[in-house]
C-alpha cells in the first residue's frame, strides 16, 4: 500500500492521519498528528499459542523523550522503565478496545502507541486511543470498531473539546469519553465537584464528537478500499456444554437463591457441583465424545461450568431482580468504619468495610522536600504533593502469590483514588505538607479501589488534614441482556467478574469528583449511563453518612508524631545568605536545632520538626539572619565573645555585631572585661552598618521606653 494522508477538522483543530509511510512491517500502522504532538501506533497479530483460552492484547504506550526535545538523566541517558503517565495512558488505550475484539480471539495482539513529537498544546493521550482504532482497521483484525476517544474540558460554563494543558489545569473538568458505533464504552474523568447533569452533559458531548471521529475512519477505510474485518466464531461443540447444563443447571440456581451464603461459601459450593460432575465425567468411556472435550483441553470444564454459572446468575439478576446475596439492585452492602486503629507514630489510618471488601489506609504528612518530581515524562517541571499508592496482596483474596512490584492495576486503582481526592485537599498555602496516603486492601470482595477512597478520607480526616469536604465511592455494574437492562449498585466480586460494566463513581455531597467507567460490551446508550450516575449517587450519599458517624470532621489536632511546619517569607536576594557557601550555613542551622528546612525559589521557606520548639528556634535563626536592620533599632542582645577594643553581641539569631570599647559607657572604659562578660545580657542600638555589611553596635543613647520595647519582644519570642 501507497502512502496516504488524510486531514479531520475536528473542532476548529486538524487531525492529520498518515497511513503507509512508517513501520510497513507491522500489521498496521498510522502517524496521528494534532499541533506538534505526532503518535506512531502499531497493531500486530500473530498465530494463537497452544492453551491460551483467552484474548492474549498487549497494549504499550511508550514516551521517548527526544519528543520533547530532552536527554534523559540517569547514567545510561536512556529511557528507563515506563513513568507511571504511560502506565496510565496504556490502560486509557486498552481499556476501550479490549471489549471490541470477538471474545472468542485466542490470536496474540498488540497494539504499541509511541509519542515521537509532542508540543504544550496538544496531550498525546486521546490521539493514541483513536489512532489504536484505526491502526487495528488497517491490520484486518476481527474488530467491532472503529472507536475513537475525546478529551471534553469546562472552563468557565463551556465545554471544549481536547483543551489544551493549561486548559485542562484551569477548568473544572477532566474527562475521556471514548465510544464506538453502539454507544460510549469508556468513561474517564476528574471533576470539581461538579453536579451529576453536568457530568451527563460533557459525556453526551464528547460523544457527538467521538462519532464524526468514527465517520472519518469510516470514510478512511472507504477510501482504501479495505473493509472492517467481521469473522465468525468458529465452531464449537456444544456436547460438554449440554452435558454440564443437564446435570448442574439446577444445582447452581439452587446455590446462587441461597442468599445466606458467604463469598467463600458460594465458592466451595459451585466448587462441590464442578467436582461432582469431573466425577461423572472420568466415569465415562475414553473414547466417548464428552470425556475426549474435557480431557482434551484441561481448561474446558472449568470455562464450560463458569459459562453457565454466568447465565444463571445474568438470568437471575434480569427475571428476579435479586443478587446472589439477596440484595435488591440498588441496594448497598452493611458499611462499618474506623478511624485511628493503628499507633500515632501513623499520622492518620481509617479502616473501612463494605461487605467482604476491606481497605487500611495510611496518611502521612510530610515536609515540602517530599514532593515528587514528576521528571522522567514528557512534561516538564511538574510536582506532587499528593500521592495515593494502592496494593493489592494476595491473601486479600485468599491466594498465595509472590509479591511483586505494582503492577498496571495497582497503579490505575491509586491513580483513580488519587484524582477522587485532589478536589477536595486544602491549597498549599493553608496547608502546606506534602500528603501521601497508602491504601492496603486486607480483603477484595468487588470494589476495592472506591473502597480506598472511603478509608483514605478517613484517613486523611484521622490525621487532621482540613479537606473541604469528605469523599465516598461506589462501584456500579450492568448486566444487559438483549434489550433487558439492570444497572447493579455496588457491585461485588462475582457480579464484577460476570457482569457487562464496572462503573466506578466518587465525589462528595455536593457532586463528583472522579468517574471511571469499563465495559465488556461493545457501547452503551447515553441514558443508560446517565441512569447509573444517578443511582451512584444515592449510594454514595448512603456510604458518606456510614463514614460520618465515624468522624465528622478533620480533628483539630495532629499526631503528636507529625512534622510542625513553620513558614516564613524572605527577600529572594537573601536565600543565598541563608544556604551559604555549599550549604554550610543551613546545615549548621539544622544541626544546632534538629529541623528540616526547604526553601524556594520564591523565597518561601518552610521549617519542619516534629517538636515545634525546634522549629520555633529554626525559624528565629532565618528571621535574625534576613532580617532588615535599620540604624537606631533597640534589641536584647548576648556578649559571645570579648576581644581588646570590644565585645561581640548576637542580638538577633545568627545576627551579631560588635560594641566598641567606646560605645560600652558614657565614661571611659580602660577594659572591656570591666564592663561586660561574655554570657551577659545587654541592651544594645544598631548603630551603623557600614559598607562590608559589618553592624556597629552601642549601649549609648537608648531611651529607657525603647529598653522596655525591646526586653518585651525578647521575652515574647
Amino acid at each position: 500500500m501507497g502512502e496516504f494522508e488524510k486531514s479531520i477538522s475536528f473542532d476548529g483543530r486538524d487531525i492529520r492521519l498518515k497511513v503507509g509511510l512508517l513501520a510497513p512491517q507491522a500489521g498496521g500502522s498510522v502517524l496521528i498528528q494534532s499541533g506538534d504532538t505526532a503518535v506512531l501506533v502499531t497493531a500486530t497479530r500473530s498465530a494463537a499459542r497452544e492453551g491460551v483460552d483467552f484474548l492474549p492484547l498487549t497494549v504499550d504506550y511508550e514516551e521517548r523523550l527526544y519528543a520533547a526535545g530532552r536527554i534523559p538523566g540517569g547514567l545510561l541517558r536512556r529511557e528507563g522503565r515506563p513513568p507511571e503517565r504511560a502506565i496510565l495512558t496504556s490502560r486509557l488505550i486498552d481499556r476501550p478496545l479490549r471489549p471490541l475484539f470477538p471474545s472468542w480471539l485466542r490470536d496474540d495482539l498488540q497494539v504499541v502507541a509511541l509519542t515521537l513529537s509532542m508540543d504544550e498544546l496538544v496531550p498525546p493521550d486521546v490521539l493514541a486511543v483513536t489512532g489504536a482504532s484505526i491502526a487495528t482497521l488497517m491490520a484486518k483484525i476481527p474488530f467491532n470498531g472503529p472507536m475513537a476517544a475525546v478529551r471534553v474540558g469546562l472552563v468557565g460554563d463551556d465545554f471544549i473539546i481536547n483543551p489544551t494543558y493549561a486548559e485542562i489545569e484551569a477548568g473544572d473538568l477532566d474527562l475521556v469519553v471514548a465510544g464506538s458505533p453502539n454507544g460510549v464504552i469508556m468513561v474517564e474523568a476528574g471533576a470539581n465537584q461538579l453536579p451529576e447533569r453536568d457530568i451527563i452533559e460533557a459525556i453526551e458531548f464528547g460523544y457527538e464528537a467521538v462519532q464524526d471521529l468514527i465517520r472519518a475512519q469510516q470514510d478512511l477505510i472507504a477510501e482504501l478500499g479495505l473493509e472492517i474485518v467481521h469473522e465468525a466464531p468458529p465452531e464449537a461443540d456444544q456436547s460438554l456444554s449440554n452435558f454440564i447444563s443437564d446435570r448442574a443447571t439446577e444445582e447452581i440456581k439452587k446455590i446462587l437463591s441461597q442468599f445466606d451464603l458467604d463469598k467463600t461459601q458460594r465458592d466451595n459450593a459451585l466448587d462441590a457441583v464442578k467436582e461432582s460432575i469431573a466425577a461423572a465425567i472420568a466415569e465415562l468411556p475414553e473414547e466417548d465424545p464428552i470425556r475426549v472435550a474435557a480431557t482434551g483441553d484441561a481448561k474446558a470444564l472449568d470455562n464450560t461450568f463458569k459459562d453457565i454459572t454466568k447465565k444463571l446468575m445474568r438470568r437471575q439478576i434480569i427475571e428476579d431482580n435479586v443478587r446472589v446475596d439477596g440484595r435488591k439492585l440498588d441496594e448497598v452492602r452493611p458499611v462499618s468504619c474506623a478511624v485511628g486503629l493503628l499507633p500515632k507514630r501513623v499520622h492518620g489510618s481509617g479502616l473501612f468495610n463494605r461487605g467482604l471488601t476491606q481497605v487500611l489506609s495510611a496518611c502521612t504528612l510530610g515536609t515540602p522536600g517530599d514532593v515528587q518530581f514528576l521528571n522522567d515524562d514528557l512534561q516538564q517541571d511538574q510536582q506532587k504533593r499528593y500521592m495515593h499508592h494502592y496494593n493489592f496482596p494476595p491473601f486479600s483474596v485468599g491466594e498465595t502469590k509472590p509479591l511483586r512490584a505494582p503492577g498496571r492495576r495497582e497503579i490505575g486503582h491509586g491513580a483513580l483514588a488519587e484524582r477522587s481526592i485532589l478536589p477536595v485537599l486544602p491549597p498549599k498555602e493553608q496547608f502546606p505538607y506534602v500528603i501521601r496516603v497508602v491504601s492496603e486492601v486486607l480483603s477484595s470482595n468487588g470494589s476495592t479501589s472506591m473502597g480506598s477512597v472511603c478509608g483514605s478520607t478517613l484517613a486523611l480526616m484521622d490525621a487532621g488534614v482540613p479537606i473541604t469536604k469528605p469523599v465516598s465511592g461506589a462501584a456500579m455494574g450492568l448486566i444487559k441482556e438483549g434489550d433487558e437492562v439492570r444497572v447493579l449498585t455496588d457491585i461485588q466480586g462475582i457480579e464484577d467478574f460476570l457482569g457487562d460494566m464496572d462503573f466506578k463513581v466518587a465525589g462528595t455531597d455536593t457532586g463528583i469528583t472522579a468517574l471511571q467507567m469499563d465495559m465488556k460490551i461493545s457501547g452503551l446508550p447515553l441514558e443508560i449511563i446517565s441512569q447509573a450516575i444517578h443511582q451512584a449517587r444515592a449510594a454514595r450519599l448512603h456510604i458518606l453518612e456510614k463514614m460520618l458517624q465515624t468522624i465528622d470532621k478533620p480533628r483539630t489536632e495532629m499526631s503528636p508524631y507529625a512534622p510542625r511546619l513553620l513558614t516564613i517569607k524572605i527577600d529572594q536576594d537573601m536565600i543565598g545568605l541563608v544556604i551559604g557557601p555549599g550549604g554550610k550555613t543551613i546545615k549548621g542551622i539544622t544541626e544546632e536545632t534538629g529541623a528540616k528546612i526547604d526553601i524556594e525559589d520564591d523565597g518561601t521557606v518552610t521549617i519542619s520538626a516534629v517538636d515545634e520548639n525546634k522549629a520555633k528556634r529554626a525559624k528565629g535563626i532565618i528571621q535574625g539572619m534576613t532580617r532588615k536592620l535599620n540604624e537606631g533599632d533597640v534589641y536584647v542582645g548576648r556578649v559571645t565573645r570579648i576581644i581588646p577594643i570590644g565585645a561581640f553581641v548576637e542580638f538577633l539569631p545568627g545576627k551579631e555585631g560588635m560594641i566598641h570599647i567606646s560605645q560600652l559607657a558614657d565614661y571611659r572604659v580602660g577594659k572591656v572585661e570591666d564592663e561586660v562578660a561574655v554570657g551577659d545580657e545587654v541592651i544594645v542600638k544598631v548603630r551603623e552598618i557600614d559598607n562590608k555589611g559589618r553592624i556597629n553596635l552601642t549601649r549609648l543613647g537608648i531611651h529607657p521606653e525603647q529598653a522596655a520595647a525591646a526586653r518585651e519582644q525578647a521575652t515574647s519570642k
